[in-house]
């Protein structure tokens, strides 16, 4: 198998896997922050949310679920962790940014915006395709498809 092959072949899988994981944690009551694996038969680290926060029951319930769909479905994997997010949670879907509105985020767009990527302020607003952000009184509005990367920032 050459390298292009090996990576359609894992782009394929974890798109197989988000796609699994998505619809047996909203069943669960949680949500599917973000997937990481590390290749085919690796790591999968899974990490999950929900609105009243997450404890390490929380996490010990979804991986022993986990654990047993994975074999059921033959999901082949090496080690399974299941994990918070953290307090400087990644805001990916139209749906975190809604949920953050009035929260302060580390926004870094694809592209240059005024001459800068990297923006961190108050979430404003936020719809299915743009969020708005307050950095340092100035409001800017950034459409969804040009953010590279966000994340909460934690308020310590």
């Amino acid at each position: 198998m050459n390298g292009r092959t090996a990576h359609f072949l894992f782009v394929a899988l974890h798109a197989k896997l988000e796609s699994l994981l998505e619809t047996t944690l909203s069943g669960m009551g949680y949500e599917m922050v973000a997937l990481e694996m590390t290749r085919p038969g690796g790591l999968v680290r899974v990490y999950i949310d929900r609105a009243s926060g997450i404890d390490v029951d929380d996490c010990a319930v979804v991986s022993n679920h986990l654990s047993r769909l994975f074999a059921v479905e033959g999901i082949d994997y090496d080690r399974l962790e299941v994990s918070s997010p953290g307090l400087d949670r990644p805001l990916r879907k139209p749906a975190d940014f809604r949920r953050f509105v009035g929260e302060r985020a580390q926004v870094k767009t694809r592209i240059p915006i005024g001459g800068r990527k990297n923006f961190t302020g108050k979430l404003c607003a936020a719809t299915d395709s743009r969020i708005s952000i307050d950095v340092d009184g100035t409001v800017i509005d950034l459409d969804l498809s040009i953010i590279d990367k966000a994340r909460l920032v934690p308020n310590l």
